[in-house]
């Protein structure tokens, strides 16, 4: 449930029938506003879908990504246990360009000039913009000694995901299987939880092993989220979980990890699989800019414009709310930007109560799934997004099939509003 300003009321507001198929052109002489979104994921993807549906021929749109294809990290950790595949979860952009008329750039940003408002491309292709929205997902913070070549994080779905997946498989009963929990606030909050849960299962359930061993160090003082649900399935499938960890650096020849555990000395850790999920902050993009504070860009909830600069934007994983780090919540951010953007070019105030959601379904075996779901709602006096009383992570479903089923449907409304 997002409240943003629909493509209806954005019609009436600009004084044209509900039957209007396009809002008209701004009231300006120079050429249509342009507004440039960077990032092709949830959050990127999702904006300049609804600028161009919202704004239709009153907005240029592009969208700049260097993919020509996506990824999903949602479901991904099923590509492990050969429920789906990377293919499965593969999406174009196709629609973006052919049905909305977004002008599609598979290409970098080298530089923002933020006083003139360009673009620089790694092509050396210069974008002119007078709305930059940045969705650039997150970044890692590095460790020592981390080479993602040998020990993959996975985080970022495709090549890595696949490499977990065949180290997995390589697996003989007796091995051990090492994962690490970033600190908060991290992209998917139950996804690495979850990833222990898949793993464990199939290691047990379908490769029949009785001696591996699974081991989630985690940087957070105790499981982050549905601590009930993943707690018991923990100890169901013996996993080994040990909070408060810190780690110091990583052997990825040899697969092996140190770290210190509430705070004591240094331990190392060996592994014939190592899933290291380091530590996040926002992307490199956010950085470059000087658009960071601390490990993430500040921006204001009403209309995801950034404290730091007039006229940028910042949505989805990089953005320094207290809202979760997410795709459905990358979504849902997106709708309010983009209403907040054309509302701006039209000189209409932002709509002063929004509201985002977030929504996910976790898999903790190959046929049971559990699910959560959180509301948020702009608080004038905090100016601060906070949740909904009583829609909180408490609103939580256990693990059933029925859930398992139920969290396909979910995934698949969320990419066809993203990607079809």
């Amino acid at each position: 449930m997002t409240t943003n300003l629909s493509r209806r009321t954005l019609l009436k507001a600009l004084g044209l029938g509900a039957a209007a198929t396009l809002v008209p052109a701004l009231t300006r002489a120079e050429a249509l506003p342009h507004v440039v979104v960077v990032g092709g994921g949830f959050a990127g993807t999702t904006a300049s879908k609804y600028l161009k549906m919202w704004g239709g021929t009153s907005v240029e749109v592009t969208l700049v990504e260097p993919n020509t294809t996506y990824v999903s990290p949602i479901l991904s950790n099923l590509v492990l246990n050969h429920q789906r595949t990377t293919s499965d979860l593969s999406f174009d952009y196709t629609h973006h360009s052919t049905v909305y008329g977004i002008n599609m750039i598979h290409d970098s940003v080298n530089a923002i000039d933020k006083t003139n408002q360009v673009l620089t491309l790694h092509s050396g292709t210069t974008l002119a913009y007078d709305r930059l929205i940045l969705a650039g997902g997150m970044d890692f913070v590095d460790i020592p000694g981390l080479d993602f070549d040998k020990v993959p994080h996975a985080w970022k779905a495709g090549s890595q995901t696949n490499l977990l997946k065949d180290q997995i498989d390589a697996m003989q009963d007796g091995d051990h299987f090492v994962m690490t929990v970033p600190a908060s606030p991290y992209r998917c909050p139950p996804g690495p939880y979850e990833r222990a849960c898949v793993v464990a299962d199939y290691l047990k359930n379908t490769k029949g092993f009785v001696n591996c061993e699974v081991t989630v160090l985690d940087a957070n003082s105790a499981i982050t989220v549905e601590a009930e649900t993943f707690g018991a399935k923990f100890t169901e499938y013996g996993v080994n979980y040990r909070p408060n960890i810190v780690i110091s650096s990583v052997d990825s020849d040899t697969r092996s990890i140190t770290f210190s555990e509430n705070g004591g000395a240094t331990q190392t850790l060996d592994a014939e699989v190592l899933n290291v999920i380091p530590n996040q902050k926002a992307a490199k993009i956010v950085f470059d800019a000087g658009l960071n504070s601390g490990n993430w860009a500040p921006v204001n909830p009403l209309s995801y414009e950034s404290t730091q600069a007039t006229n940028i934007h910042i949505i989805g994983d990089s953005q320094a709310t207290a809202q979760p780090k997410s795709g459905h919540m990358g979504n849902s951010q997106a709708k309010i930007c983009a209403d907040a953007v054309l509302r701006s070019l039209n000189g209409m105030d932002l709509n002063a109560a929004p509201k985002t959601n977030t929504a996910c379904y976790s898999p903790v075996s190959a046929t049971h799934a559990s699910w959560l779901t959180a509301v948020y709602e702009y608080n004038a006096s905090t100016q601060a997004m906070q949740l909904v009383p009583g829609a909180g992570y408490p609103a939580a479903g256990a693990p059933s099939t029925e859930n398992y089923s139920q969290m396909f449907n979910w995934s698949g409304n969320l990419f066809a509003d993203t990607f079809a």
